[in-house]
Formats: structure tokens, sequence, C-alpha cells
């Protein structure tokens, strides 16, 4: 495995008698010392690993090994407890790891290889086979002075697997999912298999919880989740949009700060708080600095933000898509790219970032109608009358075909369907293969057959997952799903998040996607994740999230409620 570019230290382990190789580029995050250097190696030197990525709570883990295990640490790095971890409980040492990861290792006693990536597919891991060797990596050009040859698998394109199955754009290269691990055995057969996969309650079990005992869960988990963010040996800070989602960390880490005495990584000054941002021209309907700055003024942070134009963009599309390794389907890669140097000129490592929180509470406008597509048995004080419901059920779903088509998308594909019928009819399915029409492609490709990104979708998704899809979750929930599979995972986690973070040498945490905090939000009502106002005849999407940070951020922020009736959200991946 072949970590990005860093800039701090270089390591790689060759055996003499498999021929296996395990390579790693660090950027120094916890122990900067040489003890933190890797590849690890446990004791009797049979047991290898390389760790891309951050592990928390790793000094209870280490306290716990080493009283069972009495294992010899070397260091104090977060990742060195990974081969501890295994040779404890095995493969199971998976469930025990809490964080954003991706790691190898190889057992030389049994000749065992596992590559393994986190929950959400945070950090990225790819593999191939060139020549009869297994290849395993952070990036596809990784690949590159090992032999592989690129070439464009066109089925996937036109399919658009590589965003929603283990495909990527290169024939030949696939992307460990997900949740997942591949393992090698005694250097002959290799096999995916899932170790982890988000979950939903019974749709028709009702939550006896109040909405003060679900809010004050929430905020609960939301501040375990940013406190065990804020370690690191390094200068630790915020990107700050003027969205409530990085807001709402922004506000949680002045109050953890200064009300409870959490440190900023290495920062001695229990005052200081650094927040990073990017503002536009005024006239080009995407800035939204405006808010940041009163949201720093708000809360008394450190504020450092670059101006962008259409000139600063071009400057830096080359670089940005070189990192990517992927198309997209709008610049927002390249204006994270660009937000991604700001903190590096000022020395900070580690940023904390609002991503996941759309995916986690209900904040994008294709979930409204499947929102709407049955009623919420779980939450009985549910204030939306059912023939309001069914009528913007239809309502919202002929808005999002208007929407899709007024942009260039294809918004005419969401009747039933195959892969509709296959996941309960949610339209989600149908939003997500809008930037994905047959039209694109030259009349040559028309020999790899019919291609549909929707059956590809649903084809994705495990078997025992379609049969919860089809009858035990509430259609939101089953939205959120499907889409946390492919587009968080494979665009808004990639190429707004580690692709161009990495690039910079600037590791992003993402507390949003904390599997403790994810486990308790998905345990919630839909209805308090998107909720009916009958003031405003319209919806609110992240309701629960808006109660649950309301002491962390500005009224403005607060009440900057995007209803939905006559309009859509409009979706946005700044946080």
């Amino acid at each position: 495995m072949i970590k990005h570019r860093g800039p701090d230290s270089r390591g790689q382990w060759i055996s003499s008698d498999h021929k296996v190789a395990l390579g790693h580029v660090r950027l120094a995050i916890n122990d900067l010392s040489p003890d933190g250097a890797q590849p690890f190696h446990d004791e009797e030197d049979t047991v290898h690993a390389v760790v891309n990525g951050e592990l928390y709570d790793s000094d209870s883990l280490r306290t716990s090994l080493i009283r069972n295990t009495n294992h010899p640490f070397k260091g104090h790095s977060d990742c060195e407890i990974v081969i501890a971890l295994y040779k404890y409980y095995g493969l199971s040492f998976l469930s025990k790891l809490r964080g954003e990861f991706a790691l190898c290792i190889y057992d030389a006693r049994t000749q065992t290889f596992i590559a393994a990536r986190d929950r959400y597919g945070i950090k990225p891991l790819f593999y191939t086979f060139i020549e009869n060797k297994l290849l395993v990596a952070a990036e596809a050009k990784a690949f590159l002075p090992l032999g592989w040859e690129p070439e464009w698998d066109v089925a996937s394109l036109k399919e658009a697997g590589w965003n929603h199955d283990a495909r990527t754009i290169f024939k030949g290269v696939r992307k460990v999912r997900p949740g997942h691990y591949v393992v090698c055995q005694s250097f002959d057969s290799t096999e995916s298999r899932s170790y982890w996969d988000i979950e939903y309650p019974l749709k028709s079990q009702s939550d006896p919880r109040s909405n003060k005992e679900m809010i004050e869960g929430v905020r609960s988990q939301m501040l375990e989740a940013i406190r065990i963010r804020l370690r690191a040996d390094v200068p630790v800070g915020v990107y700050l949009s003027g969205g409530i989602d990085s807001s709402v960390i922004a506000g949680m880490v002045t109050h953890l700060v200064r009300e409870q005495g959490e440190r900023m990584g290495n920062d001695n000054e229990a005052e200081r708080v650094s927040c990073f941002s990017i503002a536009f021209d005024e006239d080009s309907g995407f800035d939204e600095s405006a808010i940041a700055n009163r949201t720093a003024d708000f809360l008394g942070v450190k504020y450092y933000k670059k101006h962008m134009n259409e000139a600063e963009l071009a400057a830096r599309f080359e670089d940005a898509t070189w990192h990517c390794e992927h198309h997209n389907p709008d610049l927002n890669y390249v204006g994270k790219y660009a937000l991604s140097e700001v903190p590096q000129r000022l020395g900070f490592k580690v940023v904390l970032t609002g991503e996941g929180a759309d995916e986690q509470f209900g904040g994008y406008p294709m979930y409204l109608p499947d929102y709407l597509r049955e009623q919420d048995l779980a939450y009985p004080s549910n204030p939306l009358p059912e023939e309001i419901r069914k009528a913007q059920c239809t309502k919202t779903d002929e808005e999002n075909r208007a929407y899709y088509k007024s942009i260039g998308a294809d918004g005419s594909d969401r009747g039933q369907s195959l892969p509709r019928r296959m996941l309960n009819n949610i339209a989600t399915v149908s939003s997500m293969a809008a930037f994905s029409p047959d039209t694109l492609f030259a009349d040559w490709t028309k020999c790899y057959g019919t291609c549909d990104p929707q059956l590809t979708i649903a084809n994705s998704v495990d078997g025992r997952v379609r049969d919860k899809i089809m009858s035990k979750w509430h259609p939101l929930h089953s939205a959120l799903y499907i889409w946390q599979k492919g587009h968080l995972s494979n665009i808004f986690l990639s190429c707004l998040g580690d692709r161009t973070e990495m690039a910079h040498s600037i590791e992003a945490r993402t507390p949003f996607l904390d599997h403790h905090l994810t486990d308790y939000v998905n345990a919630l009502p839909p209805s308090v994740k998107i909720r009916w106002d009958s003031e405003e005849q319209g919806f609110t999407e992240k309701w629960i999230l808006r109660e649950a940070s309301k002491p962390f951020i500005t009224d403005e922020l607060y009440e900057r409620k995007k209803h939905v009736g006559m309009l859509l959200w409009q979706c946005s991946s700044a946080g």
C-alpha cells in the first residue's frame, strides 16, 4: 500500500520469502518521533502493517491490549494499535476501530494479506492485478511505476459503476468498498468481505422517546464525536462555510475549547480556534462568506479566507483533476482544492469538516419525495397530516423532475422501472442517475449493450439489504442508504474530501461520520430529520440537527431554514 504524498518520512518493508512489499509515505499527525514511522512490525517480525488515517479511542484500546496481551508498543501513534488488535482479535479487529482509515496487514505466519477501508469510505483504497501481482494503493496513479497501463473502463463509465459499485473509471482497477476488506490467503484467491453496514430500525416500530430526549442525544453524540477529533500532535483547525453543518462544528469546537478545556491539537492557547473558508465574487450567486464572517464574529474565532474567481478556479482545474482521478458534475472540487491551500499555508495539518451531515439528517432535496412516500409510523406525534403527505409526495417528485431538466440533467426517467421496483420505488435512485444520460456517449459504445445507471445502483445493493428496503425500512432511510453507498463515498468524500485535502498534506476529520453518532441518528424517526412546519406550510430539513446545535450557532443560521413547498432545496456540498 502506498499512501498519499506527504512531507515527513518514508518507509518500506519487503519480505525475503514471498515477495510481499509494504510502502508508506507518512503525514505525521500523532507521535511525530521516529517511533511513529511506518510500516509497523510485531516483536517477532511476522506481522506487518501500514495505516492511512486516524484511529480514535486508541489510548483506551492500548491500555486494554497491554493488560490482556502485554504487547510491547514502540511509540504512542494511534495507528500502532492495529497489529496488536489483529493478533488478539483476528479479522474481528476491524469492528474495534473508530475513525477514518485505510490499512494493509500482512501476516507471514498464515500468509494472509488484508486490505481494509473505513465504514464510510472516507479514506480511499484501490487494488488491481499486474502480471499475477496484487497491487494495493491509495491512488490509482501509484500503480504506474509498477507496470500498470491505464485504460478506460467504458462499461463502468456508461453504467456509472465507478460511482455505485466496486469499479473505477479504469479497467481492471477496483476499489475496496466502504466497510469492507479484501483478503488474499496463501498468495492465491482474493475475496472482498463486509465487516460493517448501515442499519435502520423497523419502520413500523414506534419510537417512545420525547423530542427533548432525542435532541439531547444528538447533541451529546456530536460533542463526543468532535471532542475525540481534536487530539493531535500538530495544529487543528476547522473549515467554515456559510452553511449550518460546518458552523455547528465550529460552534461546538469553540464550546469544548473554552468551556471544557479541550485543546486544539498541540495548541497551547485555550482561546484560539482557527477557521478557514473561501469567498467568491458577490455577483456569482455562490458566495456565503458574509454569513461565515458573522458566524466567526459570533464565536470569536480566528477566521482566514481565500478569495476565488473564475481565473483562480481555472488556474487550479488541471491539478485538482489530476489528484481526483475521475470526472465531476461541477467545479466544487476545484474550490475544495483551493480551500485546502489555506490551512497548509498557515501551518495546519488537520481540519474538521462538515461532510456527511446531509446524508445523516436528510438535508438534500431529492430525499423529500421518499420521506413522503409512506407514513412515518415510528413518530406518533408527527404533525404532518395524511392528505398533505400524499399531495406533497406527487408534487415534490414533479418539482424534482423539472429541476433536473432545468439544469440540463436527465429528469425524464423517474417513473416505474425495474430498478425502482427493486428498491421499493424510491425516487432518489432516479435523482442519482440524472447526471449519467446515455446520450453523452458515442455510437460505438453501444457494443457494451444497454447501460442503465439506475440498474447499476439497484444491483450494487446486497440482497439482504434489498429485502429490508422492500419491507422493513422507511423509504427515507432507504434513500439515505443508497446515497451514502454511492455519491457520498465516491464523489463527496473523494473529490470534496480526501483527494483535494491530501493533495496539500491536510488530513480532514469528519465528525458527522463517526459511526457511534450515525448509529444513534439512524435510529431516529424520519420525521425528526425532515419536519413539516404547519405555520410555514413547508418542510425543514435537518430539523433535529438544528435543535441540537441551537446553543452553538447564530440565530441567523438556526432560523435559516430551507422550506420546501413550492421550491426545492439547492444541493450544497459546502457544509
